[in-house]
């Protein structure tokens, strides 16, 4: 079943009173963070999520999403579905599948995504440098807007910027094929984070590129060196 639903937490107090050791209030009332309006959602289509999502500026979704959930159909359906033309999109994901790579294809030769860059996990670019690697540069190489780089990398996240300056970020466990398992993320227009995460996914990718004129392929980054070069930032 989708639904959308709001959730209101009021404050509640946790002051204890005098304790047999003497100490008193060690423990305070809990603050309710309010930063940005949230909306709370759970659902299982993607095509149905994009639809009913209203982002605008300053707005979050948190969403819990099913097993079957695809979060690579979500990205074309939002994106498509709101005619957003986006001038830079930046992917960083585990693992992904020929079906995502062809989602993101639809959306650069539909003129959606000037450019895309994408960081895959290294244990992913080893596993599938015989298969899915040669589809991903043979589908997405075009015109030189496509950059592929792979790090010891697990982070989920998704930025990009709109031709009307609206700086999208998504976040959060999904990997952008389906898992079966029960997933959660965050959308949001927050410029803020955006610039946070897209200072760090440049530098990985500017170092780590696989895609270049001598086309050789740089040795993957991992561990203290991957984390390294995030602190210089």
């Amino acid at each position: 079943m989708e639904f959308d639903f709001n959730i209101e937490i009021n404050d509640f107090d946790l002051d204890i009173p005098m304790m047999d050791n003497g100490f008193k209030n060690r423990y305070k009332k809990s603050k309710i963070a309010r930063d940005l309006p949230a909306h709370k959602i759970k659902y299982s289509n993607a095509q149905k999520l994009a639809r009913d999502i209203k982002l605008d500026t300053g707005i979050r979704y948190d969403a819990i999403v099913a097993g079957n959930f695809i979060f690579g159909d979500f990205i074309e359906a939002f994106i498509t579905h709101n005619n957003a033309k986006c001038t830079e999109m930046t992917i960083s994901t585990l693992s992904l599948d020929q079906n995502n790579v062809d989602s993101l294809v639809n959306l650069m030769e539909g003129k959606f995504v000037d450019n895309l860059n994408m960081i895959v996990s290294d244990y992913f670019f080893a596993h599938e440098r015989k298969s899915l690697i040669p589809y991903i540069y043979d589908k997405l190489d075009i015109d030189d807007r496509f950059q592929l780089a792979s790090a010891g990398s697990h982070t989920k996240i998704v930025l990009f910027e709109t031709a009307g300056k609206k700086k999208i970020v998504i976040h959060g466990s999904a990997n952008l094929r389906s898992s079966s398992n029960i997933e959660q993320f965050t959308i949001e227009e927050n410029p803020g984070l955006y610039d946070f995460h897209l200072c760090y996914h440049k530098e990985i990718i500017e170092k780590y590129k696989t895609i270049n004129k001598e086309f050789k392929r740089n040795k993957s980054l991992r561990g203290k060196q991957l984390w390294d070069l995030i602190k210089k930032l």
